[in-house]
């Protein structure tokens, strides 16, 4: 069991999270320093507020890292609390682009993407160290020359973590098989049919402990499509899963200033409310899904993409209520 299951599952899950906090900080390395300005200027009003947070979580491919980033500039009192409520909402649409991506069965351009924008990412760097090294033997200065660098590099490294996710996707979803031979989710799959509670429990702790939703939806896709889970089943963990995601905004928010208390506690109660909000509806969400595509993992890739676009769209009207703010936020 050691051996067939916990070291593939571990490893995958591994170099998920290594492949997604390589894409991150890739792309966060490329845009960071223009990123507190368009935040600033992008969010005048909720609904440009909620097309930024979409457009910046799918390039960074973490919604984490948006709401972190938002709470810091709210703590600097860049933003203010107003401007915030859209960029979250955005952030949820656009964490939808990583689990697309996973249901698209991309997995075998994994490795020779990889070996592809690892060798782009060297060769970069070595001419990065060799222009370093003519800047300090000559007196003019060469990197006028090659600007270009950079973004290749940041691009060829976001590439290469990409890879790395499809890689981890791949080796997680090998222990189907030995998953359905020692029936070790036979007792879960039966708590689970009498009430998809614990479905939903089971994504809202195992997100709050790796924090990353991505790769528990991942995991709950890999068991769908080696169909040791049912559609029905990973539906209610993707639930869970955008419960659990907020623990990592309200550690964020913790020691801040109160503005930054209410933009994590928004995020948690606009993530808790669509959540318990669908769950009653988890069939109907799954017969939806269904319409698109037969791949139980698709399924849950497009019931994550509905619920989390309806929470949005839904909760956007209330950005615009005039609500009586607190007088320090």
């Amino acid at each position: 069991m050691i051996h067939s299951i916990l070291v593939p599952l571990f490893a995958g899950m591994a170099m998920f999270l290594f492949g997604m906090k390589t894409m991150e900080w890739a792309l966060h390395n490329w845009a960071g320093p223009s990123l507190e300005r368009w935040l600033t200027t992008l969010t005048r009003t909720p609904l440009r507020g909620m097309f930024t947070g979409t457009v910046l979580t799918a390039l960074l491919q973490s919604s984490s890292a948006i709401t972190v980033i938002v709470i810091g500039l709210v703590n600097a009192r860049i933003l203010r609390f107003s401007q915030t409520v859209g960029i979250i909402l955005g952030t949820n649409i656009g964490a939808c682009l990583t689990t697309e991506l996973i249901g698209a069965s991309l997995g075998k351009i994994g490795l020779p993407l990889l070996i592809v924008s690892a060798s782009i990412w060297l060769a970069t760097w070595l001419m990065h160290s060799m222009n370093a090294n003519s800047t300090d033997q000559e007196s003019t200065d060469p990197t006028v020359k090659i600007k270009w660098l950079h973004p290749v590099r940041c691009a060829s490294g976001a590439i290469a973590g990409f890879a790395l996710v499809l890689l981890g996707i791949q080796i997680m979803q090998s222990i189907g098989p030995a998953l359905q031979a020692h029936g070790l989710f036979t007792w879960f799959i039966e708590h689970a049919s009498e009430s998809l509670g614990w479905a939903l429990l089971a994504g809202a702790c195992v997100t709050a402990l790796v924090h990353s939703s991505a790769a528990v939806i991942a995991i709950a896709m890999s068991l769908a499509a080696a169909h040791s889970l049912s559609p029905e089943l990973g539906i209610a963990v993707t639930l869970g899963a955008n419960i659990g995601t907020c623990v990592t905004a309200w550690m964020a928010s913790i020691g801040g200033t109160r503005a930054s208390t209410f933009v994590a506690w928004t995020h948690i109660g606009l993530n808790l409310v669509g959540a318990l909000l669908f769950f009653p509806f988890v069939s109907e969400l799954a017969q939806a899904a269904a319409t698109f595509s037969h791949e139980p993992a698709v399924q849950i890739a497009r019931a994550q993409t509905i619920f989390n676009v309806l929470c949005s769209l839904i909760a956007l009207p209330l950005c615009y209520v005039k609500w009586r703010k607190p007088s320090k936020l």
